[in-house]
């Protein structure tokens, strides 16, 4: 079920100034205007995200996400993945933790496309927070922080989007610094 967004017009594009950070290396972090290739194809070509894209092919979803969606990925960087303690990415990486592995990765995918205009909509409409159910069927809850928005995991981590809007043929992309685990 897809939920219509109701733009709040000022407040978001205020907000959205905020959080559109400069973009950084690479090409999946340079904000486009049009689409480009699939979610899987950007996150292939950008050299920040060579674990996310180990993990993918590891969990079996490069076909479910380079269909046709829409989705919107909260990609975190391989700096992000570096933060988990020790062993976490080698252990979730073997075959018999597939499906451990692919929970972890559709916890940070949301169906349907939700632009960075639109989270800020639901977060000023949510009287500060907008919650967001995933595609593995947990619930993120996004705010803005400081200016940026914030997105906390069940497990209480935050995640700051560093990048908003990357557009892709079959959704929306938003870096994060953070790996987001669902409890």
């Amino acid at each position: 079920m897809r939920t219509r967004f109701i733009i709040m017009s000022l407040a978001a594009a205020t907000s959205l100034a905020a959080i559109a950070m400069p973009a950084s290396a690479g090409s999946m972090n340079k904000p486009a205007a049009a689409a480009r290739g699939n979610i899987v194809g950007a996150a292939a070509s950008s050299p920040e995200h060579k674990t996310l894209v180990a993990a993918v092919k590891a969990a079996g979803l490069v076909s479910t996400l380079a269909s046709a969606g829409p989705f919107t990925l909260f990609a975190p960087t391989d700096a992000a993945f570096a933060k988990l303690p020790a062993g976490t990415i080698e252990t979730l990486l073997q075959p018999a933790n597939r499906s451990q592995l692919a929970a972890v990765l559709t916890y940070h995918v949301v169906a349907g496309k939700v632009s960075a205009t639109e989270l800020i909509a639901m977060i000023n409409a949510g009287g500060g927070s907008a919650t967001l159910t995933t595609v593995q069927g947990g619930t993120l809850t996004a705010r803005i922080v400081d200016g940026k928005v914030v997105i906390t995991d069940a497990a209480g981590g935050t995640a700051t989007v560093t990048t908003a809007d990357l557009m892709q043929s079959n959704g929306i992309i938003h870096v994060t610094d953070a790996v987001s685990l669902p409890g």
